[in-house]
């Protein structure tokens, strides 16, 4: 059962507000029970709390003290399966530079053998060293039954093992198999869309940038989940990140400001993405390089996107500017915040109703391609 009424989720649906900022428009996504502005979603601010107490208790050790692999098992979010139909899953791999690609493939089983589906190319986050396509597993079976498309969860090779541009190039390598083996999938090869969330939206911005680039033109849309598009905090033009860009309330500020930790400019000396930064850019990469950080590349050109931002996360104000750069440059683009929420909340499916939502919002787009 999942965690909120349903009248929630519908709350959350029927919701038509919108707001002007950096010369575009956001549609906004309000907590549904919580009409005061500047607090957390009530459910958030419980899973906020407990991960506290478990700290406190020294359950969990603060991550500045954690080791490489203690980080990694500490990613992800146990969410809820939520299908209500049958999803077939399979499993196959490619190979990329001498690496082993996982790719998950979910579509619905009925009916069988049905061709010309969508498909979603899904990348999934974890600061380049760690999560799994499982964190999301239940996000991408959810979309695949309700946009009856097919969605490919790709296992990317991660740093240090294997720093940049190891994942982004297994990620690329996957886009092409899948559109060069759409009919095996049951996928239409012009219905093909890119998506992923954190470093996972990074990528499939990137990938999107290379397609053009490249001139293969294989996707017709890329979804960006609170996607890391600048690097190091710093950005193009008049970007400026700033903690005033939040509203935040008294009774919440604290959990709120720790949720901030992400997308400041970087200190002098001090890389913004602490050991990320050093397990992943091992090559002297420029931070500020278009093949890195994508504020800082051309959008001119790119396929349509859907970026999608937390209100109290860090990220969400580059994330909205990155959104007016591709609606300034002539690039289709919808920009949605979803309120009272934080960074990484589509992993909690059947405990947020608005990770519900947000796979109800990637369906509707699928189903449009």
């Amino acid at each position: 059962m999942v965690q909120y009424p349903h009248e929630l989720l519908n709350g959350l649906r029927h919701q038509k507000n919108t707001i002007e900022m950096y010369g575009t428009q956001i549609e906004i996504k309000a907590i549904p029970d919580e009409p005061r502005p500047g607090r957390l979603d009530p459910r958030e601010r419980a899973s906020a709390e407990e991960y506290r107490r478990q700290t406190e208790a020294g359950k969990i050790k603060p991550e500045s003290e954690m080791t490489l692999e203690e980080q990694r098992l500490e990613m992800g979010f146990p969410g809820w399966n939520m299908n209500t139909v049958a999803i077939h899953t399979r499993y196959e791999e490619i190979e990329c530079s001498g690496r082993k690609v996982g790719i998950w493939v979910y579509y619905p089983r009925l009916p069988v053998g049905r061709q010309g589906r969508a498909g979603l190319v899904y990348l999934h986050g974890g600061g380049w060293i760690g999560g799994a396509p499982f964190d999301l597993e239940g996000g991408c079976r959810l979309v695949a039954q309700l946009a009856d498309c097919v969605v490919f969860n790709i296992d990317y090779a991660l740093a240090p093992e294997h720093p940049y541009p190891a994942g982004l190039d297994d990620c690329f390598a996957a886009i092409r198999h899948i559109h060069q083996n759409a009919a095996r999938f049951g996928v239409d090869p012009e219905k093909l869309a890119v998506g992923g969330d954190s470093a996972g939206g990074n990528l499939a911005a990137l990938c999107a940038l290379r397609d053009r680039d490249e001139g293969g033109r294989l996707l017709k849309k890329q979804f960006l989940l609170y996607p890391v598009v600048t690097f190091n905090g710093e950005g193009v033009g008049d970007y400026r990140w700033s903690a005033e860009d939040y509203d935040v309330c008294d009774e919440d500020r604290e959990i709120i400001l720790d949720s901030l930790d992400l997308g400041h400019p970087s200190e002098e000396g001090k890389p913004s993405m602490g050991r990320i930064e050093g397990y992943y850019l091992q090559h002297g990469e420029d931070p500020k390089g278009p093949a890195v950080s994508p504020m800082f590349a051309d959008p001119h050109g790119l396929c349509p996107a859907v970026i999608v931002g937390a209100e109290f996360d860090g990220l969400r104000v580059q994330d909205e500017y990155y959104g007016r750069l591709l609606r300034w440059a002539g690039v289709p683009v919808r920009i949605l915040r979803y309120c009272g929420m934080r960074h990484g909340f589509f992993e909690k499916l059947g405990l947020v109703p608005q990770a519900e939502d947000l796979a109800h919002e990637i369906a509707q787009e699928m189903k449009a391609l």
